[in-house]
């Protein structure tokens, strides 16, 4: 063999090595987005009344943020099944949650107060899950497999939980009196997040202690999902990769913030819209596990999704934005009005339908469709 030869040989990676360099490549789209924005931010955000530059800037951030989210959630999957329970469960929605804080954070702190925007995304998130996701994943699984089962104690030991801190959280204020309109006292708020932080943290010991068995299918073992093997990639590994596609949705979340912004006060869209894109920034990972597992006969495995997403984003986001709105002075509303408080009463009503008999049709999948799309229609016409 020639010299020349031999140290091509010597300098080739492993396959391993430059599979790896290969899946985590993306990485450089974000970071050269950020580098843009920092460079010439000021420029990019500028002549936001042109329609076509304002959709450009507007997709363009928010298909990066969505990618780098993906990037989080599957290293945070990774580091799920490395570490095992319950420090896996915690790292995905801790991971989740916060990506979903960060955004509500930004685009609340960015231009004129947005009081809604916290009950907007939590709403959005509820019916984009109860509804969005839980239809497609119904109707999905229906068409290719008919009827399938799950672990009906599971999901009433998530409605059990979902169902009050619901209420509690956005319902509740419209009817307390302390404080005008729908807003709840000093001394609720802090009742209200050390409660939602509480049932959490108890629904969680249930879960991965005494009673794992209520979140495994009938006859099915334990399983966290179909992530591809870790190989020798170690949890430092995951863990500095999740951190590296963590940075730049917090950078980028603020920069978000100026075309939502734009599009609600100065075209008067609906101001629901930021919580509705924040809500399909945080939901669009977890429906793409819930559906691929609804195709593959998993259904209890997407259920733990969908409704383990709902109970995480209520239990630990509401207390999260609680103390952001404390430590910033922007007061928030949490107490939905009008066809949300409809929406919002008639899909926990239909959810406890769904998930109180063990198995799924394609019937419920359609009604949780139909719901989504009433509430689609009615964020225009409502």
């Amino acid at each position: 063999m020639r010299f020349g030869d031999r140290a091509g040989h010597a300098l080739a990676l492993p396959n391993h090595v430059r599979a790896t360099l290969w899946r985590e490549s993306f990485l450089l789209v974000p970071v050269a987005t950020c580098a843009a924005f920092w460079s010439f931010g000021p420029a990019l955000l500028a002549d936001l009344d042109q329609p076509l530059k304002l959709g450009l800037i507007f997709l363009w951030l928010f298909g990066v943020i969505l990618a780098s989210s993906l990037g989080v959630v599957r290293h945070a999957e990774h580091l799920a099944l490395l570490l095992g329970e319950p420090y896996g469960t915690l790292i995905l929605t801790l991971s989740v949650t916060a990506i979903e804080v960060m955004s509500i954070s930004a685009i609340m702190l960015h231009g004129d107060n947005n009081p809604t925007l916290v009950r907007d995304t939590l709403v959005s998130v509820i019916m984009i899950i109860l509804n969005g996701m839980v239809g497609l994943s119904l109707l999905l699984g229906a068409l290719r497999h008919r009827e399938q089962h799950y672990n009906l104690q599971g999901a009433n030991a998530y409605l059990g939980v979902i169902i009050p801190l619901a209420v509690m959280t956005l319902v509740m204020p419209n009817y307390t009196t302390t404080t005008a309109g729908p807003t709840l006292s000093l001394a609720q708020e802090r009742f209200l997040a050390v409660m939602a932080v509480a049932l959490y943290v108890a629904f969680l010991m249930v879960q991965t202690g005494r009673h794992r068995g209520y979140f495994t299918g009938p006859g099915q073992i334990e399983h966290q999902g179909k992530v591809e093997p870790a190989g020798s990639r170690s949890i430092a590994f995951h863990a500095v990769m999740l951190g590296a596609f963590m940075l730049p949705v917090v950078y980028l979340a603020e920069k978000l913030a100026h075309p939502v912004d734009y599009l609600i006060e100065t075209l008067g869209a609906p101001a629901a819209l930021g919580g509705v894109a924040i809500a399909v920034l945080v939901a669009t990972p977890e429906a793409i596990g819930a559906t691929s597992a609804a195709v593959r006969n998993q259904m209890q495995r997407s259920i733990n999704i969908f409704l383990g997403s709902v109970l995480s984003t209520i239990g630990l986001t509401v207390p999260a934005m609680l103390v952001v709105s404390h430590w910033t002075g922007r007061h928030i509303e949490l107490g939905v009005e009008h066809s949300d408080f409809v929406m919002l009463l008639l899909t926990l009503g239909v959810s406890v339908v769904t998930f109180a008999s063990g198995h799924t049709n394609i019937l419920q999948g359609m009604v949780h469709l139909l719901l989504f799309l009433a509430f689609a229609l009615l964020i225009f016409q409502g």
